[in-house]
């Protein structure tokens, strides 16, 4: 029969030991996959220009989710961002966080921006008035809204409906709806004749031109719309399906045209119109 010395039975107490010490610890610890908003580490901080508030802000998010700013003049999914505020004053910062349970949480940041440092595009004076301007269906056109060719034609020139005939398209949003474009947390009100309302938010992407073989430009940037669309915002050819994208063709002070085509449309390809007024 075997024997063991006694720094064999030594060692095989040790080794018992240590199993024993590794017993689990669940009812101890917790592990969880997902945070809650109070714990969320994230700051939004504005960039100091002559010891004053400029309107460009630093976006950081250290927590352990994916980010989604949505910071009034736009939207970033970057943890960590630079982007530019169009509005002085208070500006919201609303951040959705997803956890890797699939879960949202979300929190709100406020800044206040003493003056607009840094150069903000001219639309947004255009559209909003450098405060809040209402749009209405240009009716000092023939035709406010129809189809025609993408990167050919400038206002609806194949079915083309007079402001009659909006509310066969989308009810209430004919003659006596209007929009409501505010610069503050850029916000874009829907008003329909019947006085319901709906409330979204608007961006601008000025890097989106358009131009043509010849040189000329057809489109000059890109309105997007978030929550709600424009008057009778919708694609005929695709369903009625809601629009939410749309090249500016014209934009000044008191006019606005813009163009949706399908993705893939190519020149002279079916492009819808619409055509709007400032209200004075």
């Amino acid at each position: 029969m075997k024997t063991y010395s006694k720094y064999s039975l030594w060692f095989v107490l040790l080794l018992i030991a240590a199993f024993s010490a590794c017993e689990p610890i669940e009812d101890r610890m917790e592990m969880s996959g997902a945070i809650t908003a109070e714990q969320l580490d994230i700051t939004a901080t504005l960039l100091q220009v002559d010891g004053k508030n400029s309107n460009k802000v630093v976006l950081d998010n250290k927590s352990p989710v994916l980010s989604s700013w949505d910071y009034g003049s736009g939207v970033t999914q970057r943890k960590t961002d630079t982007v530019l505020l169009v509005a002085t004053g208070e500006n919201e910062i609303r951040f959705t966080g997803l956890n890797a349970d699939g879960t949202k949480i979300t929190k709100t940041l406020t800044v206040n921006v003493d003056e607009l440092t840094f150069e903000v595009p001219l639309e947004w004076g255009y559209l909003t008035g450098g405060s809040e301007k209402t749009w209405v269906w240009d009716d000092t056109r023939p035709a406010v809204w129809g189809n025609g060719g993408y990167m050919g034609d400038s206002a609806p020139a194949w079915w083309a409906l007079p402001i009659s005939d909006i509310d066969g398209q989308a009810a209430g949003e004919g003659a006596g709806a209007e929009m409501v474009f505010s610069l503050s947390g850029s916000r874009l009100t829907k008003v329909k004749s019947s006085g319901e309302s709906q409330t979204g938010s608007f961006a601008f992407d000025m890097s989106q031109i358009i131009t043509l073989d010849n040189g000329n430009v057809w489109a000059k940037g890109k309105l997007t719309t978030r929550g709600v669309t424009v008057l009778c915002g919708i694609s005929p050819n695709e369903g009625n399906a809601p629009v939410y994208e749309y090249s500016i063709l014209m934009l000044d002070d008191d006019h606005m045209v813009l163009s949706y085509s399908a993705p893939g449309t190519g020149a002279w390809g079916e492009a819808w119109f619409w055509m709007f007024k400032a209200v004075d």
